[in-house]
């Protein structure tokens, strides 16, 4: 099959499609890994609401690819940056959308959900102090616990503003996590996916910010689950995941070297200083190729696990490439070129975050790697993006 793409001279050319179809796995499969995929939300376009300013969902999208996810074996890190958090999702919004989905896991037996906990319906103006972010964090986690929820505590924004001292985190995360009803995840999400993340932990220095989100660790490791970082550096997720506590997880949430986290190198007295598990935005755009993987790999073949999602690696690097907050584009567009909604649109107009060479080469690359569910929808879809943006 032939396409007119665009490529970044501005041109036109015609790209001949592989068109090999990703597999899909036949039945649920198991890991030996917990992963989560943090899933997309599907907006509703022929809402009469504004776009920038409200948050209308097409409900029955954004479950149904939830009832996907589960039916892969992944679990589902709900209402989080993939999700637009932060970036177009309200708060309100975002409950309904935990509640929505824990409701929707009752029919999935073991089904996982992990649902972001944070102080995004505070105005920035609102902020004055450490006890205005706790409040707000205990806010969220109330309301999400009422529903049975499990936490992922979300960076603050609004933290970032107001602490003074690495001892401000302490104070804030130890009043959280003492509280939970369940162990929690925690989660570390670098600058270049939230500038106004700059200096988590309070400091600037990576190292000394890893000490602190360590000590709090140690301090509740009985209630903290795991901790997902996404600062897109191996090395140091490694160097954390070495001292951890025994029985706290490390989430990859790294979406350049993942293959390689998830393997593990075998380094380290606890499993969990030996190998990652994952909580990734990248696996909403590629589940059936990483539940494949994944179930390669708890028959106990990492080669095989290795060779089938390093392919994956050109399109995730792609769809995360500087300015990274914009990523979300790119999962939308996969999650529409292969059916699972019947538009690209986005909450926020987000949709138009990405340039149309960004996603012409994006469509390439899935296409390299055999990421299509439906090639010949894939095409379809990408024709009526061609149209639309090309043909003028």
């Amino acid at each position: 099959m032939e396409i007119q793409l665009i490529n970044h001279q501005g041109n036109r050319y015609s790209y001949n499609m592989l068109a090999k179809a990703t597999v899909t796995p036949k039945q649920a499969p198991s890991f030996n890994r917990i992963v989560y995929s943090a899933a997309h939300v599907v907006s509703n376009p022929l809402a009469a609401a504004d776009p920038w300013i409200n948050t209308p969902l097409d409900w029955e999208a954004t479950l149904a690819y939830r009832r996907y996810l589960w039916s892969l074996g992944f679990g589902v890190a709900e209402a989080m940056d993939t999700a637009q958090r932060g970036m177009g999702l309200d708060w309100p919004t975002s409950l309904e959308l935990i509640q929505r989905t824990l409701l929707a896991a009752k029919d999935y037996p073991n089904a996982l959900v992990a649902s972001g906990c944070g102080t995004d319906h505070l105005e920035s103006d609102q902020v004055k102090s450490l006890d205005d972010v706790i409040r707000a964090y205990e806010y969220q986690m109330e309301a999400i616990e009422a529903l049975g929820g499990k936490l992922i505590i979300m960076a603050s924004r609004a933290l970032v503003k107001v602490a003074k001292s690495p001892d401000d985190y302490e104070k804030v995360y130890a009043r959280i996590i003492s509280q939970a009803k369940q162990p929690v995840i925690l989660h570390w999400l670098g600058d270049m996916f939230d500038p106004a993340l700059n200096g988590y932990w309070g400091y600037q220095d990576l190292d000394k910010a890893t000490q602190t989100a360590l000590d709090i660790i140690n301090a509740y490791k009985d209630k903290v689950d795991g901790i997902k970082v996404s600062l897109l550096d191996k090395e140091r997720e490694i160097n954390m995941r070495r001292r951890l506590p025994a029985g706290v997880r490390m989430y990859t949430g790294d979406d350049f070297n993942y293959p390689e986290l998830i393997a593990g190198d075998g380094i380290g007295t606890e499993t969990v200083h030996q190998q990652s598990d994952a909580l990734l935005g990248i696996f909403d755009a590629i589940a059936p190729t990483a539940s494949n993987a994944l179930q390669q790999l708890a028959f106990g073949n990492s080669k095989g696990f290795i060779q089938t999602l390093e392919p994956t690696l050109a399109l995730s690097r792609h769809i995360f490439q500087a300015p990274t907050r914009f990523y979300k584009t790119g999962v939308v567009f996969m999650a529409w070129l292969n059916g699972h909604q019947s538009h690209f649109s986005m909450v926020g107009g987000q949709q138009s975050a990405r340039s149309v060479q960004h996603l012409c080469d994006l469509f390439v690359l899935a296409d390299k790697a055999g990421l299509f569910l439906n090639p010949e929808l894939a095409h379809a879809h990408a024709v009526v993006f061609e149209n639309s943006h090309i043909n003028f």
